[in-house]
């Protein structure tokens, strides 16, 4: 007993040992598999981590993923286990036609760093398809007088699959008068003829019913059936005949509309109405054929009807049929194969395999930004596509295969320049003319930490008023950065440094945000005039860069402080002076004099005495500027034996600080001084000299001092352009000092008399244990004048402008031998 297997089981016996002998090849460092058609969803096609070397963490950490060129994703990876599986219906039919070869490619990208690789799936064909043939009945008459062996052609069947799986043979249902004979043609296909084997006749057998069966070769056999009704016709017993079987042409696929094919020629031995011959096509012409071309039936011309793409279709094959116009009709049948020649009608394209990633601006040349696959639809030299790239780009393309190619970095990059690039590729075939397309490509650059921020200036200049108000703002300093994101935010801090051995924090702090320095409390002019900061702008990058900067803070001196009486002593203590005067003193008697001194600089520092009050304001007048109490007129009789004054003393600030002084007089006819007034000249005879040594000692360490830092300047600078104004010898000294008695104000100016200039002073006084020189504001012309009237007050015969520092020597000599200046 035979067991009988049905289609369907061998069909699935045959998926299973194909699948169970999955092939995979290596063929010049590409990988292939072979798999057949038609496998489930999720079928293995082959372990390609293992056959790529690839490790199962590397399939996710390095995002492997697989492209299909043929634009629809049919195969993916198991990220698990490194196996290429089947996505969706594998169709060979469907994917490749009846070529012979059926071949996926795919690319395998891998990213970090990025790659690819070319793997092929070869579809294999199985016998899923029968034969079939476009209708499954046909109708044909014959005339019962055809000759015995003559052939009629028969509708051939088609099978999609493709090899031993395709069509390979007719057979006939048994009957008497016809059999089937197989004709090769010349492209290569085998067209059914049913020949008639024994004469017609009509009024035995005026129709017979023959079934024509197709097989194929596969293993089982598959087949299709078409029946055949033959009518007998009686009268006009000859057909058309054309010269050939087979005609063969070619058009350009440009070809326009009405362009001309081929003229088609069938004659009929018939005489008369049974000779004449009407041209068509044959019954079973596809749509495909009757919308591209058309026939003249009178004169079987058959001209371009539609549109011809090389692409879709490269040929095309008419069934033509002359009939003439007997009766019954008699049919003869030819076959026109009309070749598309291919031209250049397709601009390459060109297709991103993968997103650009962003690249470092440091990256070195050399690295991969993306792959770019070039594409052709047209054939030949048409096909073939080359890429280039805009000259002066700091990128290039590498070749890698198939019309594959890898963007790389060929230069530097600079972002600060250009953070973000437009690659223009242009992509040209060898057609002619030559098409080209081009595509734009954006690479963004990342920033890399390359720049330290920047401060607006190298250094500050900030003018501060004593006594603000603690936290104020001083200043802002701002830094910029040209790098991006982190790399370009900026922190600010101050560098620790002393001001008068105290950590320069203890005065000020920074907004680290926005460069904003505020003071931590009120400054003194008095007691600190300049200080330096050392700002620090710092970016967030990895590593960080920064930059100094310094800001030199000027404190401004305010008028905050009264005059303070230093001479005579009583009154400095806050007691009444007394003082002794005989009558017999003469008109400009010099009765005492009033020192004071006033702890601020300038102007504030001004001093001006006048009478307030007196007991005879007629008696009595203070010198304005040296504070000398002498006598209007001689002492009178008349006048009281005890003279009171009140001397007010007032600075030149803004607003204006004063002190007052009492001084008592007793007019005496005889003055002869005591022991103890004797006693008092002598205490202040050695304060005085005391003083004057002290000074003597000040400016010898001024003067050593400021020879090692300039051996050319007379006096010490603070900056370095106050430091060029002495040196220049066109410049001129002014000097302003007190000649009566020891130097208690000496003032140098330097520049010119129109123009501001920087000024230095020096002020000492019995009741100081310190001098300091210090730098104050500039002095205008008005200044000068003022100064001058009061040195010509003291010495009205004495010149006070000086062209050189010598002369300023000479005449302080002369006032005060034992000073130096």
């Amino acid at each position: 007993m035979t067991k009988t297997i049905g289609y369907r089981d061998w069909r699935w016996q045959a998926l299973f040992w194909h699948h169970f002998f999955l092939l995979w090849t290596t063929i010049d460092g590409q990988t292939r598999y072979s798999i057949p058609e038609e496998l489930k969803q999720g079928s293995v096609v082959g372990n390609i981590a293992k056959d790529l070397d690839l490790g199962l963490s590397e399939i996710f950490e390095r995002r492997l993923r697989v492209a299909s060129e043929a634009g629809k994703q049919y195969f993916s990876v198991d990220s698990e286990k490194g196996e290429l599986v089947v996505n969706d219906r594998l169709d060979r039919e469907a994917l490749c036609g009846q070529s012979a070869s059926c071949v996926l490619p795919l690319q395998v990208l891998i990213e970090n760093p990025l790659q690819s690789h070319r793997i092929e799936v070869e579809i294999r064909d199985i016998n899923d398809n029968s034969p079939s043939f476009l209708s499954s009945e046909l109708s044909l008459k014959l005339a019962e007088s055809a000759a015995v062996g003559t052939r009629f052609p028969l509708e051939n069947a088609q099978d999609p699959d493709v090899g031993s799986n395709s069509l390979k043979t007719y057979s006939l249902s048994r009957n008497d008068y016809f059999s089937l004979k197989l004709k090769d043609t010349k492209n290569g296909r085998a067209v059914p003829e049913l020949v008639l084997e024994k004469p017609l006749d009509r009024e035995k057998n005026a129709q017979h019913q023959l079934m024509l069966t197709a097989l194929d070769g596969g293993n089982p056999v598959k087949s299709g059936t078409c029946k055949i009704t033959i009518t007998v016709l009686d009268i006009n017993d000859n057909f058309p005949i054309f010269n050939e079987h087979e005609y063969k042409v070619s058009l350009k696929e440009n070809s326009t509309k009405g362009t001309f094919v081929i003229k088609l020629t069938a004659t009929d031995a018939d005489e008369g109405f049974n000779g004449e011959v009407k041209y068509s096509f044959g019954s079973r012409t596809p749509d495909l054929v009757s919308s591209t071309f058309e026939i003249n039936e009178k004169t079987g011309e058959i001209v371009l009807r539609g549109a011809l793409d090389y692409e879709s279709t490269t040929s095309y094959l008419i069934d033509i049929t002359a009939k003439d116009n007997g009766t019954p009709e008699m049919e003869g049948h030819c076959r026109v194969q009309v070749d598309v020649e291919d031209i250049n009608d397709n601009a390459p394209e060109i297709v991103l395999m993968s997103k650009p990633s962003p690249v470092r601006e440091d990256a070195p040349s050399g690295t991969v930004v993306a792959l770019i696959s070039a594409r052709d639809l047209d054939s030949g030299d048409n096909g073939k596509v080359r890429l280039q790239l805009r000259k002066g780009s700091p990128f290039s393309l590498k070749p890698s295969f198939s019309n594959n190619y890898e963007l790389l970095t060929s230069g530097p990059l600079e972002r600060e320049s250009f953070s973000e690039y437009n690659i223009e590729i242009t992509a040209t075939d060898s057609g002619s003319p030559p098409l080209s397309s081009k595509k734009s490509i954006p690479v963004t650059i990342t920033d890399v930490n390359d720049n330290p921020p920047v401060f607006t200036q190298p250094s500050y200049n900030v003018y501060l008023k004593e006594n603000g108000v603690p936290g104020s703002i001083l200043y802002s300093v701002s830094a910029s950065d040209l790098d991006s994101g982190e790399n370009a935010k900026i922190s600010y801090s101050i560098l620790d440094s002393k001001v008068q051995d105290v950590s320069v924090s203890s005065y000020v702090y920074i907004n680290s945000d926005n460069g904003s320095i505020y003071s931590m409390h009120s400054f003194d002019y008095e007691k600190l005039k300049v200080f330096q900061i050392q700002v620090q702008a710092k970016d967030q990058g990895s590593p960080s860069l920064s930059s100094n900067t310094t800001v030199h803070v000027f404190i401004l001196d305010q008028n905050d402080n009264a005059p303070a009486v230093i001479y005579p002593s009583s009154a400095a203590m806050g007691s009444l002076s007394h003082q002794r005067m005989p009558r017999s003193a003469k008109a400009g008697h010099l009765v005492t004099k009033v020192t004071a001194v006033d702890a601020d600089s300038g102007h504030n520092a001004w001093i001006s005495y006048k009478v307030s009050e007196a007991t005879d304001a007629s008696l009595f007048t203070v010198n304005l500027y040296t504070g000398e109490v002498r006598t209007k007129r001689a002492v009178s009789e008349q006048d009281d034996s005890s003279q009171r004054l009140l001397i007010e003393i007032k600075d030149d600030g803004e607003p204006v600080q004063s002190a007052t002084v009492t001084v008592s007089i007793l007019l005496e006819d005889a003055f002869e001084p005591s022991k103890k007034t004797g006693r008092i000249t002598l205490y202040l005879i050695l304060s005085l000299a005391s003083i004057s040594v002290l000074s003597l000692v000040t400016f010898l360490i001024l003067a050593v001092k400021c020879i090692r830092n300039s051996r050319s300047s007379a006096s010490c600078c603070t900056r370095q352009s106050d430091c060029d104004d002495y040196k220049n010898p066109n410049r001129n000294l002014q000097l302003q000092l007190n000649t009566d008695g020891p130097i208690k104000y000496v003032e140098v100016l330097g520049g010119d008399m129109l123009s501001q200039s920087q000024s230095f002073r020096s002020c000492m006084s019995p009741m100081s244990e310190y001098s300091d020189f210090t730098l104050i504001k500039p002095s205008s012309t008005t200044d000068f004048k003022e100064v001058i009237s009061v040195l010509d007050a003291s010495l009205p015969d004495s010149t006070w402008t000086f062209e050189s520092q010598q002369d300023a020597h000479t005449l302080l000599k002369q006032h005060n031998p034992v000073y130096m200046f």
